[in-house]
């Protein structure tokens, strides 16, 4: 020992930073074992759904594209019960694969969406939007490699990897799920017409292949073993078991054409128990690649927000009557005081306003008119003062319809005339009468004057009143507009705003881009492809089926609506004819039309 030690005299302290970090590390461990993690959660909502995957396993699904069967396959036959229970089969996988690739493409967008991100925001995601117990992992992880490198390249490395995981874990669950979705449409397509005239040869095939369908799909799906590793330990040894296993058809002569009841409900239990099964794997798997939840995005900012609510609860608190203090009563009193002013200045008296102007237009009309009597009488006054003084200065008798501005000239220049002599013409001439004439047209124009702005002011009292109220109408307003966007808000592409219709126009586009996906996959002669490409044109004709149903219901144009989303569907239909239907749709329907170009 003493040997080794002389050979290597840093191991003592070697050891000691080797002991130190592990003890480190497992105190950081022990810590974050009382921290919420996202793919705790994650795990808890696979084991919830796998287990209640049974129980809503037969629960219809909400109407979306329907089967492509004839409007007669279920009538007037002899095994109505059986055709209708494999009905109800059919739409059950459908509305389960449907679901499924919903899920799917909603976390494929989120991933897809990051991956297009810069290294900060990468970076941002992995440290700030995976939940407080990675922020702690991360910042811990960061503090013991400070030396390593640079931080930021190594954080959006490890966002790069992650991200693109993921999106190649979900891309496969896609095209598997759009292969499968297409081959049992294409399966229930081609039974459809044998249903209705053959129905009990044609219910065993149909069975029998839609059965062989779910072999196919687990063939098809793979993914590496560690996948199904549980860094917590949740599902015990069941996290091993996880892989996607189907059962078979047991002792069912295939080849017979005719069953009995009981091979058919055999079948058909079967079909449920796969699609059963189906689910719980694509509940386990799509929960390892699930988006973060809002509350996992955004919990630095929801922090804050207590953070920041607790401290406004806590400054309230100190102003309150609990701690004796009267600043929030007298808060509240001075509010209520400006809001009755308010509601006087602003809303009260120009209403009043507004109505005495409309309901008492007579009053104010009749006020008016003595007021034009009494300019009328000064008017009168002056002119009879004007032929008196012109007459007495003239000396004889002018006519009666003498203009006042000729009697007028007349006293002006009898007026200019005194003036030569004032003091002289005051005691003996016509000076004073003159000024006292002037006077009493001074008197008539201020009057005139008066009345044309009395008129002007009860012209424009509504408009006064209505300026008045108008920060009371905007304050309304505003608040009409708040509540009117939380009641009709947009949601999704089954909305009723602009954004709404602009969605749904971008589902016809999808369905246009994945129809001509799919076309190009056939000339190729790429049939797994085309058969993902019809599974995709599938899936966005449900999305765009179920959001024009209640608007084009609504305008009267669903039936024509409804026909030619169902052509779309068909895979025996020309690529031309889809396209153009597809530009139909976009310039006729009135759901489907941007806002700008609404009837």
């Amino acid at each position: 020992m003493a040997t080794s030690s002389s050979r290597n005299p840093n191991s003592g302290s070697n050891d000691v930073k080797a002991l130190v970090t592990s003890y480190s590390s497992r105190l950081w461990n022990s810590l974050l074992r009382f921290l919420p993690s996202s793919d705790s959660i994650l795990g808890l909502y696979s084991r919830r759904t796998t287990g209640s995957s049974s129980r809503s396993l037969r629960r219809r699904r909400k109407l979306g594209l329907p089967l492509p069967l004839h409007s007669n396959s279920l009538e007037s036959s002899s095994v109505i019960s059986d055709a209708s229970r494999v009905y109800c089969v059919l739409e059950d996988i459908l509305g389960h694969v449907l679901s499924s690739l919903h899920d799917v493409q909603k976390n494929l967008q989120f991933w897809q969406s990051r991956a297009e991100g810069t290294d900060a925001q990468k970076a941002y995601f992995m440290l700030f939007e995976r939940g407080p117990r990675a922020f702690v992992d991360r910042t811990f992880q960061l503090v013991r490699r400070h030396g390593e490198g640079p931080t930021m390249q190594r954080l959006s490395h490890s966002a790069a990897v992650m991200i693109s995981e993921n999106i190649s874990i979900l891309m496969s669950l896609q095209s598997c799920l759009a292969k499968f979705l297409a081959q049992v449409y294409v399966e229930v397509e081609k039974f459809g017409g044998a249903l209705s005239k053959e129905p009990e040869q044609s219910l065993p095939l149909l069975l029998v292949n839609v059965n062989s369908l779910f072999s196919k799909l687990e063939a098809s799906i793979s993914h590496p073993p560690e996948i199904y590793k549980s860094d917590y330990s949740l599902f015990g040894d069941e996290s091993n078991s996880c892989a996607l296993l189907f059962e078979r058809l047991p002792g069912i002569d295939q080849e017979r054409s005719q069953w009995t009841d009981t091979e058919v409900r055999d079948a058909i239990n079967l079909i449920y128990e796969n699609l059963q099964r189906l689910d719980s794997y694509l509940a386990f798997i799509v929960s390892r690649c699930q988006k973060p939840r809002n509350l996992t995005l955004y919990w630095l900012h929801y922090t804050c927000g207590a953070v920041g609510l607790s401290i406004c609860s806590v400054w309230l608190l100190r102003h309150s009557s609990l701690m004796g203090s009267p600043d929030i009563d007298n808060w509240i009193h001075e509010a209520k005081e400006s809001t009755t002013v308010f509601w006087k200045d602003h809303v009260e008296q120009p209403i009043l306003s507004i109505r005495d102007e409309l309901f008492e237009t007579f009053r104010r009309r009749h006020k008016g008119v003595m007021e034009l009597d009494e300019v009328q009488l000064t008017a009168i006054s002056l002119r009879r003062m004007l032929l008196a003084f012109s007459e007495q200065t003239k000396g004889q008798k002018l006519p009666v319809d003498a203009s006042d501005q000729e009697l007028l000239e007349i006293v002006m220049a009898r007026y200019e005339e005194e003036l030569v002599h004032p003091i002289q013409n005051l005691v003996k001439g016509e000076l004073v009468r003159g000024l006292l004439i002037q006077v009493q047209k001074l008197k008539l124009d201020i009057e005139t004057a008066m009345l044309e702005l009395n008129q002007i002011l009860k012209a424009n009292e509504i408009n006064f009143a209505i300026l008045a109220a108008l920060p009371a109408f905007f304050l309304s307003l505003a608040l009409l507009m708040l509540v009117r966007t939380w009641i009709t808000q947009d949601k999704g592409a089954e909305g009723k705003g602009r954004i709404a219709r602009l969605q749904r126009r971008l589902l016809v586009v999808e369905v246009e881009k994945r129809i001509m996906q799919y076309q190009t996959c056939l000339d190729q002669g790429q049939d797994e492809d085309a058969q993902c490409a019809f599974g995709l044109v599938l899936y966005s004709l449900d999305r765009l089926y179920r959001a024009v149903e209640r608007h084009a219901r609504a305008t009267g144009e669903w039936l024509s609506l409804r026909q030619d989303i169902v052509d779309l569907g068909k895979p025996g239909f020309a690529t031309p004819y889809k396209l153009a239907v597809t530009s139909r749709m976009e310039r006729v329907y009135d759901c489907l039309l941007p806002s700008s170009k609404r009837r």
